[in-house]
């Protein structure tokens, strides 16, 4: 025996449950893009260096500056070689023990030869994160040591 079971059609998309969703939605943006009071801006002016009365210098330090080329000067004294910086460092720390040490490198200079004055830093014994280091722009660039 044969019995006829009806087609099935699709029920569609239920459009309530949509509704609702996006009726929350909206409820939502709607209360979370309300407009902020503006607000003053408190306006805060440092003191310059020039502003602060010093007695006198706080800490001297000694300036090693790598230019372009790399050449490599420790003050105002130009290291021959840069195989010997070594030695330079060694005997700069055996000298001037607690002095701090800041190097000013060119902005053009390479990578290589930063990279190989950090390692003779480090050999040296002087640790790279005490050195602050300064970028020196090409217009400033005018002498090795100034």
């Amino acid at each position: 025996m044969k019995f006829d079971r009806p087609v099935r059609r699709s029920r569609g998309i239920m459009v309530m449950p949509m509704i609702d969703i996006l009726f929350v939605v909206l409820i939502f943006f709607i209360v979370t893009s309300t407009k902020k009071q503006k607000r003053d801006i408190l306006r805060i002016e440092l003191p310059t260096v020039k502003e602060i009365p010093t007695e006198g210098v706080v800490a001297s330090s000694s300036k090693l500056s790598v230019d372009k080329s790399g050449n490599v000067s420790l003050d105002s004294v130009l290291v021959a070689d840069m195989a010997l910086l070594d030695a330079y460092l060694k005997a700069y720390v055996k000298e001037n023990p607690g002095r701090k040490l800041e190097l000013e490198a060119d902005k053009e200079l390479p990578l290589e030869k930063l990279l190989t004055v950090w390692d003779a830093l480090t050999r040296a014994g002087i640790p790279i994160r005490d050195v602050p280091a300064r970028i020196r722009l090409p217009q400033e660039a005018g002498s090795i040591s100034r």
